[in-house]
């Protein structure tokens, strides 16, 4: 998949990701600011992953954990704070569920402590969920 327009790219293909982005961007996230790089390598090797490019520069992306059959867990959306606010997130929001892969499955989740009026806009609604964490 590759969405164009402009200046803008976002793309599955994983052949063109900027791993020292995405590590260093997650790296100041308040979800994953302790990740190990290695961790971050295997977890887009184990999911759809999406970049974000203007210009030929990552500035974003979005990771999804799927079994292609049922659900679709979003996770790690990501746009550089320097290109927020000018619809970029949504677009990626956008192509991310509209993604082949997962566009028809039952579930989609995505758990976040910000932004919640930009997702429920794609109609996600807080719910109740129970977790384990290690």
């Amino acid at each position: 998949m590759v969405y164009e327009k402009d200046n803008l790219m976002i793309t599955d293909d994983k052949t063109v990701i900027d791993y020292d982005y995405v590590i260093h961007s997650l790296h100041t996230t308040y979800w994953a600011q302790e990740r190990e790089g290695e961790l971050i390598r295997k977890s887009i090797e184990n999911s759809l992953f999406l970049s974000v490019f203007i210009n030929n520069d990552q500035i974003g992306f979005s990771r999804v954990v799927t079994d292609y059959a049922i659900f679709a867990w979003i996770a790690d959306v990501y746009i550089d704070e320097a290109h927020r606010k000018k619809g970029t997130g949504k677009k990626l929001v956008e192509l991310t569920l509209a993604h082949p892969e997962i566009r028809d499955l039952h579930l989609k989740i995505l758990k976040t402590k910000d932004a919640h009026k930009l997702y429920e806009k794609f109609g996600f609604k807080i719910d109740n969920c129970m977790t384990i964490r290690q």
